[in-house]
Protein backbone atom coordinates (compact mmCIF):
# COMPACT_ATOMS: atom_id res chain seq x y z
CA UNK A 1 0.00 0.00 0.00
CA UNK A 2 1.14 3.29 -1.12
CA UNK A 3 2.06 5.16 1.85
CA UNK A 4 0.61 9.48 1.59
CA UNK A 5 2.17 12.27 3.96
CA UNK A 6 1.11 15.93 4.29
CA UNK A 7 4.27 16.53 2.88
CA UNK A 8 7.15 15.56 1.77
CA UNK A 9 10.68 17.09 1.44
CA UNK A 10 13.27 16.43 -1.10
CA UNK A 11 16.76 17.41 -0.13
CA UNK A 12 18.25 16.78 3.74
CA UNK A 13 20.02 19.57 3.67
CA UNK A 14 19.55 22.76 6.25
CA UNK A 15 16.47 23.95 4.34
CA UNK A 16 15.10 20.45 4.22
CA UNK A 17 15.76 19.19 7.41
CA UNK A 18 14.59 22.63 9.14
CA UNK A 19 11.28 22.26 7.00
CA UNK A 20 10.71 18.35 7.75
CA UNK A 21 11.46 19.42 11.70
CA UNK A 22 9.11 22.40 11.87
CA UNK A 23 6.59 20.70 9.72
CA UNK A 24 6.40 17.46 11.99
CA UNK A 25 6.49 19.54 14.97
CA UNK A 26 3.16 21.45 13.97
CA UNK A 27 2.17 18.21 13.86
CA UNK A 28 2.10 17.26 10.11
CA UNK A 29 2.89 13.72 8.73
CA UNK A 30 6.54 13.98 7.21
CA UNK A 31 8.82 12.29 5.05
CA UNK A 32 12.12 13.49 3.88
CA UNK A 33 13.96 11.85 1.13
CA UNK A 34 17.87 12.32 0.71
CA UNK A 35 20.32 10.58 -1.96
CA UNK A 36 23.70 11.02 -0.19
CA UNK A 37 23.81 12.02 3.63
CA UNK A 38 21.82 13.76 5.95
CA UNK A 39 23.17 17.57 6.52
CA UNK A 40 23.97 18.58 2.50
CA UNK A 41 26.50 20.03 1.18
CA UNK A 42 27.19 22.15 4.20
CA UNK A 43 27.62 19.47 7.17
CA UNK A 44 29.42 17.02 4.74
CA UNK A 45 31.45 19.36 1.81
CA UNK A 46 30.94 22.86 3.06
CA UNK A 47 30.23 24.94 6.09
CA UNK A 48 31.63 22.18 8.80
CA UNK A 49 34.59 20.28 6.94
CA UNK A 50 35.76 24.21 5.78
CA UNK A 51 35.17 25.59 9.51
CA UNK A 52 37.04 22.64 11.58
CA UNK A 53 40.02 22.91 9.29
CA UNK A 54 40.31 26.92 9.57
CA UNK A 55 40.37 26.09 13.53
CA UNK A 56 43.47 24.65 13.03
CA UNK A 57 44.82 27.35 10.45
CA UNK A 58 43.86 29.91 13.22
CA UNK A 59 45.82 27.51 15.95
CA UNK A 60 48.65 27.14 13.76
CA UNK A 61 48.81 31.56 13.08
CA UNK A 62 48.41 31.29 17.09
CA UNK A 63 51.35 29.33 17.36
CA UNK A 64 53.41 31.04 14.36
CA UNK A 65 52.45 34.86 16.28
CA UNK A 66 53.65 33.71 20.10
CA UNK A 67 56.92 33.03 19.16
CA UNK A 68 57.07 37.25 19.32
CA UNK A 69 55.26 36.81 22.51
CA UNK A 70 57.75 34.76 24.41
CA UNK A 71 55.86 31.40 23.75
CA UNK A 72 58.29 28.64 21.89
CA UNK A 73 57.26 25.41 20.40
CA UNK A 74 59.88 24.30 18.35
CA UNK A 75 59.33 23.21 15.15
CA UNK A 76 55.73 22.74 14.26
CA UNK A 77 54.30 19.02 13.08
CA UNK A 78 51.67 18.76 10.97
CA UNK A 79 49.59 15.41 10.89
CA UNK A 80 47.28 15.78 8.05
CA UNK A 81 45.72 12.09 8.27
CA UNK A 82 44.78 13.44 12.35
CA UNK A 83 43.47 16.79 10.60
CA UNK A 84 41.32 15.16 8.49
CA UNK A 85 39.73 12.73 11.10
CA UNK A 86 39.22 15.52 13.77
CA UNK A 87 36.81 16.55 10.18
CA UNK A 88 35.12 13.61 9.00
CA UNK A 89 34.25 12.95 13.48
CA UNK A 90 32.98 16.02 13.32
CA UNK A 91 30.96 15.40 10.79
CA UNK A 92 29.88 12.29 12.14
CA UNK A 93 28.75 13.68 15.37
CA UNK A 94 26.36 16.30 13.61
CA UNK A 95 24.98 13.77 11.11
CA UNK A 96 23.55 11.49 14.13
CA UNK A 97 22.44 15.00 15.36
CA UNK A 98 20.42 15.74 13.11
CA UNK A 99 19.36 11.49 12.28
CA UNK A 100 18.30 11.77 16.42
CA UNK A 101 16.03 14.44 15.68
CA UNK A 102 14.35 13.28 12.35
CA UNK A 103 13.25 10.25 14.00
CA UNK A 104 12.34 12.13 17.72
CA UNK A 105 10.17 14.06 15.40
CA UNK A 106 8.66 10.76 14.18
CA UNK A 107 9.69 11.59 10.32
CA UNK A 108 10.10 9.00 7.87
CA UNK A 109 13.54 9.46 6.29
CA UNK A 110 14.01 7.89 2.72
CA UNK A 111 17.58 7.15 1.59
CA UNK A 112 17.67 7.51 -2.01
CA UNK A 113 16.78 9.76 -5.23
CA UNK A 114 13.32 11.33 -5.15
CA UNK A 115 11.69 12.33 -8.48
CA UNK A 116 8.51 14.55 -8.41
CA UNK A 117 6.91 12.60 -11.01
CA UNK A 118 3.66 14.94 -10.55
CA UNK A 119 3.37 17.49 -7.51
CA UNK A 120 1.76 14.44 -5.20
CA UNK A 121 3.49 11.67 -6.57
CA UNK A 122 6.93 10.71 -5.65
CA UNK A 123 9.45 8.05 -7.29
CA UNK A 124 12.49 6.75 -4.57
CA UNK A 125 15.24 5.16 -6.34
CA UNK A 126 17.00 3.05 -3.69
CA UNK A 127 19.73 0.61 -3.78
CA UNK A 128 17.33 -1.95 -2.78
CA UNK A 129 14.77 -0.94 -5.31
CA UNK A 130 12.17 2.00 -6.41
CA UNK A 131 9.02 2.94 -4.01
CA UNK A 132 6.37 5.10 -4.58
CA UNK A 133 4.80 7.75 -2.15
CA UNK A 134 2.07 10.37 -2.26
CA UNK A 135 2.35 13.60 -0.71
CA UNK A 136 -0.41 16.60 0.18
CA UNK A 137 2.34 19.52 -0.33
CA UNK A 138 5.89 19.28 -1.37
CA UNK A 139 9.20 21.29 -0.79
CA UNK A 140 11.96 21.06 -2.95
CA UNK A 141 15.45 21.76 -1.29
CA UNK A 142 17.47 19.22 -3.34
CA UNK A 143 20.50 22.56 -3.45
CA UNK A 144 23.26 22.84 -5.96
CA UNK A 145 26.96 21.49 -6.94
CA UNK A 146 30.13 23.33 -7.80
CA UNK A 147 29.51 25.19 -11.17
CA UNK A 148 32.42 23.61 -13.52
CA UNK A 149 33.51 26.58 -15.92
CA UNK A 150 33.63 25.46 -19.76
CA UNK A 151 37.77 26.47 -19.65
CA UNK A 152 39.31 24.70 -22.65
CA UNK A 153 41.26 21.53 -21.04
CA UNK A 154 39.42 21.75 -17.38
CA UNK A 155 37.74 18.35 -18.38
CA UNK A 156 41.11 16.44 -19.42
CA UNK A 157 42.77 16.55 -16.18
CA UNK A 158 42.75 16.16 -12.35
CA UNK A 159 40.96 18.99 -10.43
CA UNK A 160 39.19 19.18 -7.27
CA UNK A 161 36.06 21.34 -6.29
CA UNK A 162 34.79 22.52 -2.99
CA UNK A 163 33.42 18.92 -2.89
CA UNK A 164 36.58 16.74 -3.17
CA UNK A 165 39.12 19.10 -1.46
CA UNK A 166 38.66 18.02 2.12
CA UNK A 167 39.10 14.26 0.95
CA UNK A 168 42.47 14.55 -0.77
CA UNK A 169 45.00 12.09 1.21
CA UNK A 170 48.22 14.80 1.91
CA UNK A 171 49.01 18.53 2.07
CA UNK A 172 50.02 19.58 -1.51
CA UNK A 173 52.92 21.84 -2.09
CA UNK A 174 51.13 24.10 -4.00
CA UNK A 175 47.68 25.28 -5.21
CA UNK A 176 45.97 27.60 -7.65
CA UNK A 177 42.34 28.48 -7.04
CA UNK A 178 40.70 29.68 -9.53
CA UNK A 179 37.83 32.17 -7.91
CA UNK A 180 38.49 35.03 -5.53
CA UNK A 181 34.84 34.63 -3.82
CA UNK A 182 34.06 33.40 -0.61
CA UNK A 183 34.74 29.84 -0.86
CA UNK A 184 37.92 30.19 -2.87
CA UNK A 185 39.23 32.21 -0.29
CA UNK A 186 38.23 30.46 3.12
CA UNK A 187 39.95 27.63 1.41
CA UNK A 188 43.28 29.82 0.27
CA UNK A 189 43.42 30.53 4.17
CA UNK A 190 43.17 26.72 5.04
CA UNK A 191 45.98 25.67 2.83
CA UNK A 192 48.53 28.85 3.30
CA UNK A 193 48.68 27.80 6.78
CA UNK A 194 49.59 23.81 6.18
CA UNK A 195 52.50 26.07 4.28
CA UNK A 196 50.92 25.40 0.98
CA UNK A 197 52.47 27.87 -1.88
CA UNK A 198 48.45 29.77 -3.05
CA UNK A 199 47.89 31.70 -5.78
CA UNK A 200 44.19 33.14 -6.12
CA UNK A 201 43.25 33.61 -10.01
CA UNK A 202 40.03 36.60 -10.27
CA UNK A 203 38.31 37.57 -13.11
CA UNK A 204 36.82 40.38 -11.06
CA UNK A 205 38.80 43.86 -10.26
CA UNK A 206 38.47 42.71 -6.40
CA UNK A 207 37.92 39.76 -4.04
CA UNK A 208 34.67 39.36 -2.56
CA UNK A 209 33.52 42.23 -5.01
CA UNK A 210 29.58 42.00 -3.10
CA UNK A 211 31.21 43.38 0.03
CA UNK A 212 32.18 46.77 1.40
CA UNK A 213 35.37 48.24 -0.82
CA UNK A 214 37.34 49.02 2.78
CA UNK A 215 36.80 45.35 3.74
CA UNK A 216 38.03 44.04 0.32
CA UNK A 217 40.90 46.02 0.29
CA UNK A 218 41.75 45.11 3.78
CA UNK A 219 41.52 41.65 2.98
CA UNK A 220 43.60 41.66 -0.20
CA UNK A 221 46.06 43.17 2.06
CA UNK A 222 46.35 41.04 4.98
CA UNK A 223 46.12 37.87 2.59
CA UNK A 224 49.29 38.92 0.94
CA UNK A 225 51.54 39.86 3.73
CA UNK A 226 50.59 36.03 4.77
CA UNK A 227 52.37 35.11 1.24
CA UNK A 228 48.81 34.40 -1.00
CA UNK A 229 49.22 35.61 -4.46
CA UNK A 230 45.74 37.21 -5.67
CA UNK A 231 45.84 37.64 -9.59
CA UNK A 232 42.66 40.18 -10.22
CA UNK A 233 41.59 41.23 -13.36
CA UNK A 234 42.69 37.91 -14.71
CA UNK A 235 41.13 35.43 -16.83
CA UNK A 236 41.92 31.75 -16.81
CA UNK A 237 42.15 30.78 -20.84
CA UNK A 238 43.31 27.33 -20.69
CA UNK A 239 44.48 24.86 -18.36
CA UNK A 240 47.34 21.52 -19.08
CA UNK A 241 48.51 19.41 -17.16
CA UNK A 242 52.22 17.13 -16.94
CA UNK A 243 53.98 14.77 -14.60
CA UNK A 244 50.81 15.39 -12.32
CA UNK A 245 51.86 19.61 -12.03
CA UNK A 246 48.44 22.21 -13.42
CA UNK A 247 49.57 24.81 -15.49
CA UNK A 248 46.91 27.38 -15.78
CA UNK A 249 47.40 29.83 -18.40
CA UNK A 250 45.63 32.99 -18.10
CA UNK A 251 45.89 36.81 -19.69
CA UNK A 252 45.46 40.17 -17.65
CA UNK A 253 43.42 43.06 -18.32
CA UNK A 254 46.71 44.81 -19.76
CA UNK A 255 46.76 41.82 -22.50
CA UNK A 256 49.74 40.16 -20.99
CA UNK A 257 49.88 36.03 -20.53
CA UNK A 258 51.03 34.17 -17.49
CA UNK A 259 51.53 30.28 -16.26
CA UNK A 260 50.51 29.51 -12.73
CA UNK A 261 51.78 26.06 -11.94
CA UNK A 262 50.57 23.76 -8.91
CA UNK A 263 50.29 20.25 -7.43
CA UNK A 264 46.38 21.33 -7.08
CA UNK A 265 43.95 22.98 -9.04
CA UNK A 266 41.25 24.42 -7.22
CA UNK A 267 37.87 25.50 -9.37
CA UNK A 268 35.35 27.94 -7.16
CA UNK A 269 33.22 29.92 -9.24
CA UNK A 270 30.46 29.73 -8.02
CA UNK A 271 27.02 26.64 -7.64
CA UNK A 272 24.77 25.34 -9.90
CA UNK A 273 21.05 24.75 -8.33
CA UNK A 274 20.26 20.93 -9.00
CA UNK A 275 16.75 20.94 -10.35
CA UNK A 276 16.74 17.16 -12.01
CA UNK A 277 14.28 16.10 -9.38
CA UNK A 278 11.44 18.51 -10.31
CA UNK A 279 12.70 18.41 -14.15
CA UNK A 280 9.00 16.84 -14.59
CA UNK A 281 6.78 19.58 -12.89
CA UNK A 282 7.41 22.08 -15.92
CA UNK A 283 7.96 24.91 -13.22
CA UNK A 284 8.70 27.74 -14.21
CA UNK A 285 12.89 29.07 -13.70
CA UNK A 286 14.67 32.31 -12.61
CA UNK A 287 17.53 31.77 -14.80
CA UNK A 288 19.10 28.31 -13.44
CA UNK A 289 17.02 28.76 -10.52
CA UNK A 290 13.33 27.36 -9.18
CA UNK A 291 11.59 30.70 -9.33
CA UNK A 292 9.54 31.34 -5.86
CA UNK A 293 7.21 34.31 -4.60
CA UNK A 294 8.28 35.52 -1.05
CA UNK A 295 5.99 32.59 0.39
CA UNK A 296 8.69 30.02 -1.05
CA UNK A 297 5.86 29.39 -3.39
CA UNK A 298 6.78 27.74 -6.82
CA UNK A 299 4.84 28.87 -9.79
CA UNK A 300 3.06 25.11 -9.32
CA UNK A 301 0.28 25.03 -6.23
CA UNK A 302 1.40 22.88 -3.39
CA UNK A 303 5.11 23.15 -4.59
CA UNK A 304 7.78 25.17 -2.51
CA UNK A 305 11.26 25.59 -3.15
CA UNK A 306 13.80 26.76 -0.43
CA UNK A 307 17.53 26.82 -0.22
CA UNK A 308 20.13 26.92 -3.50
CA UNK A 309 17.78 25.17 -5.62
CA UNK A 310 15.76 29.19 -5.33
CA UNK A 311 18.59 31.27 -5.56
CA UNK A 312 18.75 34.11 -3.59
CA UNK A 313 21.22 34.00 -0.81
CA UNK A 314 23.13 30.41 -0.88
CA UNK A 315 23.82 30.27 2.26
CA UNK A 316 23.14 27.78 4.97
CA UNK A 317 21.12 29.83 7.27
CA UNK A 318 19.09 31.66 4.93
CA UNK A 319 17.74 28.38 3.82
CA UNK A 320 16.86 27.17 7.13
CA UNK A 321 15.12 30.78 7.44
CA UNK A 322 13.48 29.89 3.78
CA UNK A 323 12.03 26.68 5.01
CA UNK A 324 10.10 28.54 8.28
CA UNK A 325 8.84 30.46 5.90
CA UNK A 326 7.18 27.91 3.55
CA UNK A 327 6.55 25.24 6.54
CA UNK A 328 4.10 28.49 7.89
CA UNK A 329 2.77 29.01 4.64
CA UNK A 330 2.13 25.51 4.06
CA UNK A 331 0.34 25.47 7.75
CA UNK A 332 -2.23 27.88 7.18
CA UNK A 333 0.08 30.87 8.65
CA UNK A 334 0.79 33.29 6.34
CA UNK A 335 4.36 34.64 6.34
CA UNK A 336 6.57 36.38 3.65
CA UNK A 337 10.44 36.00 3.28
CA UNK A 338 12.68 39.10 3.86
CA UNK A 339 16.15 38.77 3.06
CA UNK A 340 17.09 42.38 3.79
CA UNK A 341 18.60 41.28 7.52
CA UNK A 342 20.70 38.19 6.80
CA UNK A 343 24.02 38.12 7.86
CA UNK A 344 26.98 37.42 5.46
CA UNK A 345 29.73 35.46 7.11
CA UNK A 346 33.33 35.02 5.84
CA UNK A 347 35.42 32.64 7.45
CA UNK A 348 38.94 33.86 6.35
CA UNK A 349 42.00 35.66 8.88
CA UNK A 350 40.95 37.83 9.43
CA UNK A 351 37.32 37.14 9.06
CA UNK A 352 34.29 39.58 7.88
CA UNK A 353 30.93 39.59 8.84
CA UNK A 354 28.32 42.12 7.48
CA UNK A 355 24.75 42.72 7.07
CA UNK A 356 22.32 45.17 5.91
CA UNK A 357 23.18 47.89 3.19
CA UNK A 358 27.32 48.58 2.20
CA UNK A 359 27.31 52.76 1.87
CA UNK A 360 28.14 52.61 -1.43
CA UNK A 361 24.61 50.65 -2.12
CA UNK A 362 22.73 52.66 0.27
CA UNK A 363 23.65 55.76 -1.77
CA UNK A 364 22.57 53.90 -5.17
CA UNK A 365 19.45 53.80 -3.66
CA UNK A 366 19.07 57.72 -3.43
CA UNK A 367 19.36 57.13 0.56
CA UNK A 368 20.99 59.88 2.85
CA UNK A 369 23.30 58.22 4.80
CA UNK A 370 27.04 58.20 6.31
CA UNK A 371 28.66 55.55 7.92
CA UNK A 372 31.46 55.84 11.09
CA UNK A 373 34.25 53.47 11.31
CA UNK A 374 35.97 52.00 14.44
CA UNK A 375 39.44 50.77 13.88
CA UNK A 376 40.53 47.79 16.29
CA UNK A 377 43.83 49.23 16.41
CA UNK A 378 42.28 51.52 19.51
CA UNK A 379 40.37 48.46 20.88
CA UNK A 380 42.28 47.66 24.26
CA UNK A 381 41.01 43.79 23.58
CA UNK A 382 42.24 44.07 20.22
CA UNK A 383 45.57 45.02 20.78
CA UNK A 384 46.10 42.51 24.08
CA UNK A 385 44.65 39.65 21.84
CA UNK A 386 47.35 40.47 19.08
CA UNK A 387 44.09 40.89 16.53
CA UNK A 388 44.22 44.35 16.26
CA UNK A 389 43.72 44.47 12.00
CA UNK A 390 40.19 45.69 11.56
CA UNK A 391 37.14 47.40 12.22
CA UNK A 392 33.39 47.90 12.98
CA UNK A 393 31.62 50.01 10.22
CA UNK A 394 28.40 51.23 10.87
CA UNK A 395 25.67 52.76 8.03
CA UNK A 396 23.15 55.26 9.34
CA UNK A 397 20.50 57.28 8.13
CA UNK A 398 21.17 60.76 8.74
CA UNK A 399 17.44 61.64 9.92
CA UNK A 400 17.36 59.51 12.98
CA UNK A 401 20.27 57.80 13.01
CA UNK A 402 19.14 54.23 12.65
CA UNK A 403 21.26 51.60 11.62
CA UNK A 404 20.56 50.36 8.06
CA UNK A 405 23.92 47.83 7.80
CA UNK A 406 27.10 47.30 9.33
CA UNK A 407 30.28 45.33 8.09
CA UNK A 408 33.05 44.23 10.63
CA UNK A 409 36.63 42.57 10.20
CA UNK A 410 38.50 41.10 12.42
CA UNK A 411 38.87 38.40 14.78
CA UNK A 412 35.32 36.53 15.66
CA UNK A 413 32.94 39.46 13.93
CA UNK A 414 30.88 36.31 12.50
CA UNK A 415 29.94 36.11 15.84
CA UNK A 416 29.38 39.46 16.62
CA UNK A 417 27.49 40.30 13.73
CA UNK A 418 23.83 39.66 15.00
CA UNK A 419 24.58 42.57 17.36
CA UNK A 420 23.82 44.60 14.15
CA UNK A 421 21.42 42.70 12.87
CA UNK A 422 19.18 42.43 16.28
CA UNK A 423 19.17 46.52 16.43
CA UNK A 424 17.89 46.42 12.63
CA UNK A 425 15.71 43.95 12.70
CA UNK A 426 14.11 46.09 15.23
CA UNK A 427 14.53 49.42 13.88
CA UNK A 428 17.08 50.41 16.14
CA UNK A 429 19.47 53.65 16.34
CA UNK A 430 22.79 54.66 16.89
CA UNK A 431 21.58 56.82 19.84
CA UNK A 432 20.29 53.18 21.59
CA UNK A 433 23.04 51.27 21.00
CA UNK A 434 24.94 54.39 22.63
CA UNK A 435 23.07 54.03 25.65
CA UNK A 436 23.34 50.03 25.81
CA UNK A 437 26.14 48.73 28.20
CA UNK A 438 29.31 46.85 26.24
CA UNK A 439 31.66 44.99 28.57
CA UNK A 440 34.83 46.11 28.84
CA UNK A 441 37.23 45.05 27.31
CA UNK A 442 35.89 43.03 24.21
CA UNK A 443 36.20 43.77 20.84
CA UNK A 444 32.17 43.92 20.52
CA UNK A 445 32.84 46.98 22.35
CA UNK A 446 33.57 48.64 18.95
CA UNK A 447 29.92 48.82 18.06
CA UNK A 448 29.78 51.35 21.45
CA UNK A 449 32.47 53.68 20.02
CA UNK A 450 31.30 53.89 16.36
CA UNK A 451 27.65 54.60 17.85
CA UNK A 452 28.61 57.59 20.33
CA UNK A 453 30.56 59.01 17.38
CA UNK A 454 27.74 58.44 15.29
CA UNK A 455 25.36 60.91 17.73
CA UNK A 456 27.84 63.30 18.12
CA UNK A 457 27.74 63.85 14.54
CA UNK A 458 24.23 63.55 14.42
CA UNK A 459 23.98 66.39 17.49
CA UNK A 460 25.98 68.69 15.29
Amino acid sequence: MTKTYDLTVIGGGPGGYTAALQAAERGRKVALIEEDFLGGTCLNRGCIPSKTLLKHAEVIESIEKAKSWGIETGDLVLSFDKMRKRKDDVIEKLRGGIAFLLKQGKIDVYNGRGTAVTKHRIEIEKQDGAESIETKELIIATGSSPAIPPIPGLKDIQFDTSDTIFDIPDIPASVVIIGGGVIGLELACIFQSLQSKVTIIEAAPSIIPQEDEEASKLLERELKKKGIHIAKKTTVTEVTESEGIKAVHASDDKGETHIFTAERLLVCVGRRPSVSAVSQLDLQLDGPFIKVNDKMQTSVEGVYAVGDVAGGYQLAHAAMAEAAVAVSNICGVSEKMNADIMPRCIYTLPEVASVGLTEKEAKAKGLNVRAERFDLAASGKALAAGEQTGFIKLVYDTAYGEVIGATMVGPHVTEMISEASSFMYLEGTAEEMAKMIHPHPTISEGFYEAALDIVSKLRK
